[in-house]
């Protein structure tokens, strides 16, 4: 695309000047080199954006009918399925919660919907609770596939330093590990002899010759 582009500027140069007229000469400020980057740049950014798969409302409508149920075709959801999908979304909060969710899609009389009748329980749920539809739906299409939970990493590295902290740790476990946090190795898990002659208590060992 960008050869197309320069190739196309250089027929126009060319065709101008043979019609007896050059071409306006660009202004100083706008350099070859920087205009070219220019074009790479913005060429490379529509390639992304079409290559970049876009996950639509629908698609995931499939995706958590089927989720928990193997022989469902996908064209009908439930109102547990919705509900997951929509606590995986953060759809359902403060504003909206199961008991409202429950009672919008009863009006339906039917233990599944379909997609249409979906858009029209997502409506009349957005009017009711006084939520923008759009953003909805947004959270909907953008919330990954069925059953990925989304910790954040403070969530994360907050349990991690939690279940490492040693000195938290109680009984035989907190035998393991020295004041340090330091792990004892064999010492801590089994009573180990010392079978080095001195008699049991003795805690001067290896001190006498410097003493004498």
């Amino acid at each position: 695309m960008l050869v197309s582009v320069v190739a196309h500027r250089a027929s126009m140069s060319h065709a101008a000047a043979a019609n007896g007229s050059s071409p306006s000469p660009a202004p100083a400020s706008e350099a070859p080199v920087a205009e070219l980057a220019q074009l790479a740049l913005e060429e490379e950014a529509a390639v992304a954006a079409v290559a970049a798969p876009k996950v639509s409302l629908s698609d995931q409508f499939k995706a958590f009918s089927k989720f928990g149920d193997t022989k469902s075709d996908g064209k009908l959801i439930t109102l547990s399925q919705s509900d997951k999908w929509m606590k995986q979304a953060k759809v359902i909060d403060k504003k909206i919660t199961t008991t409202d969710t429950g009672i919008h899609f009863k009006k339906f009389k039917a233990l599944k919907i379909s997609l249409t009748d979906y858009n029209k329980f997502l409506d009349d749920l957005a009017k009711t609770r006084k939520v923008e539809l759009a953003e909805i739906k947004q959270k909907l299409a953008g919330c990954g596939a069925p059953g990925v939970a989304q910790v954040s990493a403070g969530k994360a590295a907050a349990a991690v330093d939690r279940l490492t902290d040693t000195s938290k740790y109680t009984g035989s476990h907190k035998e393991r590990f020295d004041a340090t946090g330091k792990g004892k190795g064999i010492a801590g898990r089994r009573n180990v002899v010392d079978g080095s002659g001195y008699v049991s208590g003795y805690q001067a060992k290896d001190t006498y010759d410097g003493a004498h």
